[in-house]
């Protein structure tokens, strides 16, 4: 018999279900609005991948020390591994219990989020290699793809797109925080793109004040643009219904992409009062427009 796509919820204790929900939603991120319309036992198993991301990228970047953030991260390595034998321990992992067999979950994606936010606990980050940086984008966007596309029911056709989505995302964060990521010691711009402008050498906060900083961004800008163009022909050869959510999540960054070029490629201001609320207003937008129609 082949794998159904329905999770039993009632095995599923609703504080669990609860729980995962409000971390998702606490998060304010773009992914919730992607994923609020599918149906129930999609959006829990998503929702679960999400909390899960959340968690071991908090670890990456909150204010322990390295030793302490590489065992925390282990820690989650193990409870990957006992889900997976059939004990999880905790709401995010007993909810994605029940998604593993129903939807495909594959234990090596799980891993790979973990290992690309070992790559920043090991860290900081600073003027990778482009080999460095295409790992860095497979393990913390490509991987999280390949998860979702097992859900919305595209495993084999949906890789493609997860894997230039994935990456067109993650290079669009990178511009999008390159600010915020200098400020803690960070630069994920590869030093090749830096070389040509004379950046390599430099510290991160001293690259975000220069005014080559724009042509390096530029380039990368390109490589996401590119990226895009890939995810749309992958898309193409997918059931776009059941793609919807991977659309609206493409649709979100390339807003960001755009702003950004429009900015001659200079990181953007912070957004707060009207800016803030006009971009929460933009993302449930996109998630009407492209996640009903």
């Amino acid at each position: 018999m082949g794998l159904t796509t329905r999770i039993d919820t009632s095995t599923i204790a609703p504080a669990d279900i609860e729980e995962v929900r409000a971390k998702v939603q606490a998060a304010g991120s773009s992914f919730y609005w992607a994923m609020r319309f599918m149906p129930q036992r999609k959006r829990e198993a998503l929702f679960a991948i999400y909390a899960f991301c959340r968690e071991v990228d908090d670890i990456a970047d909150g204010p322990q020390n390295r030793e302490a953030k590489i065992v925390a991260l282990d820690r989650w390595r193990q409870s990957i591994d006992h889900m997976f034998e059939g004990r999880p321990s905790d709401a995010i992992t007993r909810v994605l219990a029940e998604a593993i067999h129903p939807f495909g979950l594959r234990r090596k994606d799980f891993t790979a989020v973990i290992q690309g936010m070992e790559m920043d606990a090991r860290g900081p980050v600073v003027a990778p290699s482009q080999e460095e940086l295409d790992l860095y984008c497979d393990c913390v966007a490509s991987a999280v793809g390949r998860l979702c596309v097992h859900v919305f029911g595209e495993a084999e056709a949906g890789q493609n797109v997860a894997g230039h989505l994935g990456r067109a995302l993650q290079l669009t964060n990178i511009l999008r925080d390159v600010e915020e990521d200098a400020a803690i010691g960070r630069l994920y711009l590869p030093r090749d793109v830096l070389a040509r402008e004379g950046l390599a050498d430099m510290p991160p906060a001293a690259v975000v004040r220069d005014e080559r900083l724009s042509r390096a961004m530029a380039a990368v800008g390109a490589m996401a643009e590119r990226a895009f163009a890939d995810a749309d022909l992958a898309l193409s050869l997918c059931d776009r219904a059941k793609m919807r959510p991977a659309v609206v999540m493409m649709m979100v960054y390339r807003r960001h992409l755009e702003r950004l070029r429009a900015n001659g490629w200079k990181p953007l201001p912070p957004r707060t009062g009207l800016a803030r609320a006009g971009a929460k207003i933009e993302k449930l937008w996109i998630a009407l427009h492209y996640g009903l129609f």
